[in-house]
């Protein structure tokens, strides 16, 4: 019973934080040319929306898919590809948090270019995992890249750069 509440909690923040991704570009794009309370407000609800939800959202999804991939030892390739898309996303995260900072500065703007680019990003990331995760493709790792998981590969990949050094 507690894995699948604990299932329901993740897939709930995950759920949460994914919203949250996807309507921030929308709120940097009215910045525009804001000036006063209006600026004011914009700006308050958008940290406010960062840090009081898709924050701790996150936070509790990543928690809650660790203590699920201790508990089911969900192991695979599918997973592995789910952990980099993961990753991306919280890439998105940080990169929405750091855009917070710097927009609501003096002069701040936020091309249109970029809302173009960051929801289109932020679906295409939610959804491959989603598709991931209700899948579970069968994905091989390329043969050239499983040299790469052998015990000594790390400092054969280094070894240019570390004897640079001397």
């Amino acid at each position: 019973m507690m894995l699948i509440w604990l299932k329901f909690v993740h897939v709930g923040a995950v759920a949460l934080w994914s919203a949250g991704l996807i309507a921030l570009p929308f709120l940097f794009a009215q910045r525009g040319q804001l000036a006063g309370h209006p600026l004011f407000r914009i700006h308050a609800f958008t940290r406010s929306l960062y840090v009081a939800v898709t924050s701790p959202a996150a936070f509790v999804a990543i928690g809650s898919g660790t203590a699920l991939i201790l508990a089911q030892e969900t192991y695979g390739n599918w997973f592995a590809a789910k952990l980099a898309m993961v990753a991306a996303m919280t890439g998105i995260h940080i990169f929405a948090g750091l855009m917070i900072l710097r927009l609501f500065e003096p002069g701040g703007t936020y091309p249109g270019w970029r809302l173009h680019v960051m929801v289109p990003l932020t679906l295409l990331v939610v959804g491959t995992i989603l598709l991931l995760v209700l899948g579970k493709p069968r994905l091989d790792v390329p043969s050239e890249l499983m040299g790469m998981f052998r015990p000594g590969a790390l400092g054969d990949f280094a070894r240019p750069v570390i004897d640079g050094w001397k």
